[in-house]
């Protein structure tokens, strides 16, 4: 059963979604749940299907005390590496809430301390605290979203489907098609991959 608070109260939960693919952004969500907030369905993002994510994404947006979401780009990543981005990305989500938080729950071991507020890193939070939990949602699906936008401009690598994971599917649409905009370049894209022509 997810924990309401760590310690705090106004405390943000952090996490993102997208660090493993081969194509798309990486993808950051913040936000501050209301004291009391409880929600029997909420949990990892991973954990939930896509129908129970759409649906627990208004009720969240709804319900928060401030919440936001950032998209970080093929081409940044590829210059500063996916860790980094990832970083970057929950920095910039925590930058946007309108509220500054008190505390701020990190999912992960890795974190680049902020200026705004102390924070501390939860392997698996995202299945220990529902501020986490909720950040991974609105993640997951801010980013699920973009994914199927950008297949209609690129339908032959069926990223509505396997949103841009290094799926069989996707590996054999780069063998036949090549690489997108949307790729990232300094991903192993194939496994038998030595250099990759961009």
């Amino acid at each position: 059963m997810l924990k309401p608070i760590f310690k705090y109260a106004n405390e943000a939960g952090t996490d993102e979604a997208g660090r493993g693919c081969l194509a798309g952004p990486v993808t950051a969500g913040a936000i501050i749940l209301p004291e009391g907030f409880t929600n029997a369905l909420l949990n990892d993002s991973k954990q939930l299907s896509e129908i129970k994510r759409e649906h627990l994404r208004p009720i969240l947006e709804e319900a928060a005390v401030s919440f936001s979401v950032c998209h970080v780009f093929e081409d940044e990543i590829d210059q500063i590496n996916i860790l980094n981005a990832s970083i970057t990305a929950m920095h910039r989500a925590l930058d946007a809430l309108i509220q500054v938080p008190s505390f701020i729950l990190v999912d992960g071991n890795r974190f680049k301390p902020h200026t705004i507020a102390p924070h501390e890193c939860f392997i698996k939070g995202d299945g220990k605290y529902m501020s986490i939990a909720a950040a991974s949602v609105l993640a997951k699906t801010h980013r699920d979203e973009y994914m199927a936008k950008i297949h209609e401009e690129f339908p032959m690598y069926n990223w509505k489907k396997n949103k841009g994971y290094p799926t069989k599917e996707h590996r054999e649409a780069i063998k036949k098609y090549g690489l997108t905009k949307y790729h990232r370049k300094t991903f192993r894209q194939l496994p038998e991959q030595l250099t990759l022509d961009i």
